[in-house]
């Protein structure tokens, strides 16, 4: 509407129309806050369709919403219920639970928020930085409700083989991307810790017209979270260090020649060792050393007979196994795990008379070698361990 001159009102009398001065309202800021304040109760509302309750399974938030309303209800000073009472037309004032007004109308903020639970300043509750945006709260949601996992026990090996296959470098990790990387069955690290998604519920759709669902999530700590689907999606995204953990390589360890873009990694090379010794020449057929190099094991046995490593004597190889992107360092320490059971124990001296105990000799078949590779191959070798008893892999740990 146009403002009027002094003469424009004065003719306007004159035709007998009555003029009148259009008001401003001017709000204190403690005012601002509480219209504000009862602002997020409404939002609560339309997105729950009840007002906010007092209990205790309730969100923190709900809780807090449910004692400004109480307060804001009851509240005298400042006009407050007053202030806020034409724009409650969902009628919350009316519904709002005078006993929980009366006991929390004599609290201060800071006791209101200690009485929930919530370390806060001296800020007054209806002050805005007591509420965190609609963001914050669903990254919230669930990751914090974690409970102990009833049956760890199941899932515990599956994290140390996850591990295992960190270490030989069956898996990777690499940045979390999108939410279709979600799925049951697949690792994760989130906060420092690894999670297995063990169970995922039906696919649904928001209210903004995205797809979720209800997880069960494992932490490695022990932990389970019954978490939906985007709320892991947020905290991934939200942690700098937060990954997704690849699934078992399934491409070439093994080959006779490359395929494009593959990147040699070394050999696995078996030995047998000529050495004299006592215990080696009783055991010559079962005796063997296993590593991994990336030199041509011809030039990695040269000059055997003056090593330690090789018990300083000559080596025959029995078998050589090609590898393709893979760490070699940590498939060597993961078939020394494996192997472990069956170390050769055996002290020699070096060509100066020191004394060396060599780590890497085992009293193992060379055909449970073979079928250890078998297992590198098709990724289940975190699984097994040597059976020196039986001289056999037993799957378990």
């Amino acid at each position: 509407m146009a403002d009027f001159t002094d003469e424009d009102d004065a003719l306007l009398a004159d035709l007998g129309i009555e003029v009148g001065k259009k008001k401003h309202a001017i709000r204190t800021p403690r005012e601002e806050r509480i219209i504000a304040g009862f602002e997020e109760v409404q939002r609560f509302f339309d997105e729950h369709g009840h007002a906010p309750r007092h209990n205790e399974g309730s969100n923190i938030f709900e809780r807090i919403y449910a004692v400004r309303l109480d307060r804001i209800a009851a509240q005298q000073e400042w006009r407050g219920r007053a202030l806020v009472e034409p724009l409650d037309h969902q009628g919350l004032l009316s519904g709002a639970a005078q006993a929980t007004a009366a006991e929390t109308a004599n609290l201060d903020d800071a006791k209101l928020l200690a009485k929930l639970g919530v370390e806060a300043d001296t800020t007054a509750i209806t002050d805005l930085k007591h509420v965190r945006s609609s963001a914050e709260k669903k990254a919230a949601e669930d990751v914090a409700n974690r409970e102990k996992c009833p049956d760890f026990e199941i899932f515990k090996p599956l994290f140390a083989k996850v591990r295992d296959e960190l270490d030989a470098g069956l898996r990777q990790t690499r940045a979390f991307e999108m939410k279709a990387e979600i799925e049951k069955g697949r690792f994760f690290i989130v906060g420092g810790q690894k999670a297995y998604v063990a169970e995922k519920g039906a696919t649904t759709i928001t209210d903004q017209g995205r797809t979720d669902a209800r997880l069960r999530v494992i932490f490695d700590n022990g932990t389970e979270s019954s978490m939906l689907m985007r709320s892991l999606q947020r905290a991934l995204n939200k942690d700098d260090a937060g990954r997704r953990i690849t699934e078992p390589s399934a491409g070439p360890l093994f080959a006779d020649h490359t395929s494009i873009g593959d990147a040699a990694s070394g050999t696995i090379y078996v030995l047998r060792s000529k050495s004299d010794h006592l215990l080696v020449a009783e055991n010559r057929e079962l005796v063997h050393k296993i590593g991994v190099t990336n030199m041509s094991v011809k030039k990695r046995i040269a000059g055997a007979r003056l090593q330690p490593t090789f018990l300083m004597a000559d080596v025959e190889v029995v078998a050589t196994y090609e590898l393709f992107n893979i760490n070699r360092t940590k498939l060597e320490n993961l078939i020394h795990r494996v192997f472990e059971p069956a170390r050769l124990d055996i002290e020699i001296k070096d060509r100066f008379g020191n004394p060396v105990v060599p780590r890497e000799w085992f009293l193992v078949p060379l055909f449970v070698k073979d079928e250890a590779v078998d297992r590198i191959r098709d990724g289940t070798i975190s699984n097994f361990s040597y059976d020196a008893q039986n001289a056999c892999l037993t799957e378990g740990k």
